[in-house]
């Protein structure tokens, strides 16, 4: 099983991709690894909405069956 994490703006720059699949099986795994793997994302992520399947879940959620995780930093805008 793995998901695909779409990284948007700020947060694409920092991982050096706009997408990626990964194996975790937890939202909270999965932002370690991704910390892990990208340490750029380090000091975004806890910043960002993270959504899973276009929904906000907890750090403690499974991602068994979904399909996409989400990571969408805070937009300026005016």
């Amino acid at each position: 099983m793995s998901v695909r994490v779409r990284y948007f703006a700020a947060a694409a720059e920092a991982a050096g991709t706009d997408a990626e699949d990964r194996p975790e099986t937890t939202l909270l795994a999965l932002r370690v690894a991704v910390v892990a793997a990208h340490p750029a994302l380090g000091g975004i992520l806890d910043r960002c909405a993270v959504l899973v399947d276009g929904e906000r879940r907890d750090d403690d959620a499974p991602l068994e069956g979904a399909t996409h995780v989400d990571v969408l930093p805070p937009f300026a805008g005016g």
